[in-house]
């Protein structure tokens, strides 16, 4: 038996709770908003699917009522406003550290054994802040970036090699905002053969600079926030950790020497599997990556300080 609650029916949320249901990899999916009807409504809709789709996975829609997510084996956090164009993740702290600190801590006494998987933004310091707040052990929290950050990049890619990305590999570690994640390049490859084989420097920096880029091209196009990827991402994660997959995802976990940074979450590869964060998985960066690295955790760790300065830690 497997049960996941997503906190944040919006956008993202509920297209991460339809994934989780319609894959029938969880037996029951519990939706909790703050908003009066959001969850119940979209979890009646989903459940309206299941004559056409062939599931029995129970579908749950609540309103602020956390009891109702007790014993869940994975929560997914998705609340908090979305960004807008023109806006950074980084704008989005203020308002989102409340909302993120409350989910966590309202949640926590039902699951206290639920590995969180925070989707909220800035992501990097949304986890970070999780995982202080709540006082859990640093495999029971992580955060989504990585993974979407690298299906960006292998879309992108692929529309440079007019191929299907399932064909690609390609990985984006660091932090999860348009100047801080890094798309290694050197380590892409199509079918097991480096990328930089098939495209040119040039072809591939520009492919690298629209990942970086991705979520505030989809904003612009869209007014807010991207949904489908996010929430995919999201649920890709939360089954690898339900069903113990021990899958390699790039996730923002947090750090304690690995990498050359501590007492921050940021994005690498790790095993994530039953018990969350089970491995760090260490590349072997070039002098370039490692100081695009440096570069980046030290960005994370500037808005990490504007938790303080509100209070929020």
């Amino acid at each position: 038996m497997v049960k996941i609650t997503v906190i944040g029916a919006g956008n993202v949320g509920a297209t991460c709770a339809n994934i989780l249901v319609t894959s029938k990899m969880a037996s029951e999916v519990v939706m909790l908003d703050v908003k009066e009807g959001i969850a119940e409504g979209k979890a009646i809709d989903i459940k309206q699917t299941a004559c056409t789709l062939g599931f029995e996975t129970k579908v749950v829609g609540v309103t602020n009522d956390y009891a109702r997510t007790a014993n869940s084996d994975v929560i997914v956090v998705t609340s908090g406003i979305p960004r807008r164009p023109g806006m950074t993740r980084e704008e989005l702290i203020g308002t989102n550290a409340e909302i993120v600190k409350s989910v966590v801590n309202s949640s926590l006494p039902y699951s206290p054994n639920a590995i969180f998987l925070i989707v909220s933004n800035p992501m990097d310091t949304m986890t970070y802040l999780a995982l202080k707040a709540t006082g859990l052990p640093k495999n029971q929290v992580l955060g989504l970036g990585g993974l979407l950050d690298s299906a960006r990049f292998k879309y992108y890619l692929s529309q440079a090699l007019k191929v299907n990305p399932a064909q690609l590999e390609a990985t984006v570690i660091g932090g999860h905002g348009d100047t801080t994640m890094i798309p290694l390049k050197r380590l892409a490859t199509y079918n097991g053969v480096p990328v930089a084989e098939f495209l040119s420097a040039e072809d591939l920096d520009k492919a690298a600079k629209d990942t970086m880029v991705g979520g505030a091209t989809l904003t612009g196009l869209l007014g807010t926030s991207a949904w489908y990827a996010p929430g995919a991402a999201a649920a890709y994660v939360a089954q690898s950790i339900a069903n113990d997959y021990k899958r390699i995802i790039t996730s923002c976990v947090y750090l304690d020497g690995k990498y050359g940074q501590s007492d921050i979450c940021i994005g690498v590869p790790a095993i994530i599997g039953r018990n969350g964060v089970e491995k760090i998985v260490k590349l072997d960066l070039n002098c370039e990556e490692k100081a695009l690295f440096e570069k980046s955790a030290d960005a994370v760790r500037s808005t990490n300080d504007v938790l303080k300065e509100i209070n929020a830690l």
